[in-house]
């Protein structure tokens, strides 16, 4: 209990004077006396959970680390996949994004174009799949591809729906198409309870 205190003194101490701060400083942010820090420091008392919480946000590390469970290089590694993560998030929403922008200019530039405007709103008609194949394959690629099943099963029924849109349209009945959206949702829920078989150890 002795060690884990001292590493934790440490690792505040540390942390506080990487970061250019004053004890003061680091007690005002924490809500706590400069004097209550300075304990810390000296491994007279340690910080309550919640508290220690604060700490490893301000100095953006892990718990594990103020704790002596995980070095920096571990914490910078952690800190990078991180990033990398929320980076790939947000190339995700600008790539989808995108799409609903492209349909957006093209209802716009058409609508200067002719004064026939009943079949501009089919822009986002189509703009819904073509977000959904964006998203299957940033999906398949960086994030959880247990997703793909709830991705693949909303593109299914919203390329039904545009195609049944389109021909709508022009005054043809189609929704009996939807009994593929009925099929494929059962081949889809099926392909899901597939499992890759593990690898021996040798």
């Amino acid at each position: 209990m002795n060690d884990v205190k001292s590493i934790v003194a440490k690792n505040i101490t540390e942390l506080r004077l990487m970061n250019g701060m004053t004890q003061l400083e680091l007690g005002e942010k924490l809500n706590y006396s400069d004097k209550t820090i300075s304990k810390w420091e000296r491994g007279e008392s340690s910080p309550e959970i919640g508290v220690l919480v604060e700490i490893a946000r301000l100095f953006g590390v892990t718990m594990d680390y103020l704790v002596g469970m995980e070095t920096v290089e571990q914490t910078a590694v952690e800190q990078k996949k991180m990033e990398t993560r929320y980076n790939r998030r947000v190339i995700n929403y600008i790539a989808e994004a995108g799409v609903w922008i492209a349909a957006i200019f093209a209802f716009v530039i058409t609508s200067f174009v002719t004064t026939e405007t009943s079949f501009h709103w089919l822009y986002f008609v189509y703009a819904l799949p073509i977000a959904m194949i964006i998203r299957l394959v940033f999906n398949s690629i960086w994030f959880n591809p247990r997703h793909n099943y709830i991705i693949i099963s909303v593109l299914v029924w919203s390329v039904l729906a545009a195609i049944q849109v389109t021909f709508w349209y022009f005054g043809i009945d189609v929704r009996l198409i939807y009994l593929l959206g009925v099929a494929g949702e059962i081949i889809i829920v099926l392909w899901s309870f597939l499992k890759k078989p593990k690898k021996s150890e040798s």
